[in-house]
C-alpha cells in the first residue's frame, strides 16, 4: 500500500509538473462583426504592439509582437547559395537552400548576418504576418516590407501528405498544402538577437 501511495503522489506531481501554459495567440486583424461570436465580435487574442513592425534599415525588419527578424524584401530574386531565383520562385527543396544560404551582402542585407542565421519560416511564423482584415497583401497595413507577392510563400513545414509542404497565400493568407516541386515564393526569417 505505501509503494502505491508513493507512485500515485510521483505521478500526480509528474503530471502537474509536465503541464504548459497555453500559448499566446496574436488576434487575427479582423475587426468586422459578421455574426455573433464570430472573431471580429470576440476580438481573441494579443493585441498587436504598436508600432506592428520596425524597419531596421539594414534589410531587415522586426516583428515587434513575434520577435522574428524578416528579410524586408520580400521577393528578392539575387542568385544565393547557387540558386538562381531570377523568376522570384523556387521550388520547396530550393527555397530551403536558398534561405539558408542568405546573408549580408545579398537582397539588401547589411545586419552582418552569415550563412546558416536565415531560414525558412514554419507554417506558424509565416502565418503570424496575416490580417485577416487586409487583402493583396493581407498583411497590417502600414506595414514596410518591399516587394510582397499575392501568391503563395512557401513554409518549412511538412504538409500533411510526403511530397508536401503548406504554403501562405500572400493575397488573403489562405493556407493550404502544396506539391514541393512546385514552384513558390521564399520570405526567409531569422530568430531575434
Amino acid at each position: 500500500m505505501k509503494r502505491l501511495f508513493i507512485y500515485t503522489v510521483v505521478m500526480i506531481f509528474a503530471a502537474g509538473f509536465v503541464q504548459a501554459a497555453p500559448a499566446d495567440l496574436p488576434r487575427t486583424g479582423q475587426t468586422t462583426k459578421y455574426a455573433a461570436g464570430d472573431d471580429g465580435d470576440l476580438q481573441k487574442g494579443v493585441a498587436w504592439p504598436s508600432p506592428r513592425f520596425t524597419d531596421n534599415s539594414n534589410g531587415t525588419v522586426t516583428d515587434n509582437l513575434t520577435g522574428l527578424i524578416w528579410l524586408k524584401n520580400a521577393n528578392c530574386t539575387e542568385t544565393v547559395g547557387s540558386i538562381a531565383k531570377e523568376s522570384g520562385f523556387l521550388t520547396w527543396a530550393d527555397a530551403l537552400t536558398w534561405s539558408n544560404s542568405l546573408a549580408n551582402g545579398s537582397c539588401g542585407l547589411t545586419d552582418g548576418s552569415a550563412a546558416g542565421t536565415w531560414r525558412l519560416p514554419n507554417r506558424k511564423e509565416l502565418m503570424s504576418l496575416i490580417d485577416k482584415s487586409m487583402y493583396n497583401p493581407a498583411l497590417p497595413a502600414g506595414h514596410p516590407f518591399a516587394n510582397v507577392q499575392a501568391d503563395d510563400y512557401w513554409s518549412s513545414t511538412y504538409a500533411v501528405y510526403i511530397s508536401g509542404a503548406w504554403a501562405v497565400r500572400m493575397a488573403d493568407g489562405l493556407v493550404h498544402a502544396d506539391y514541393r516541386p512546385n514552384n513558390g515564393y521564399v520570405w526567409p526569417v531569422r530568430s531575434g538577437q
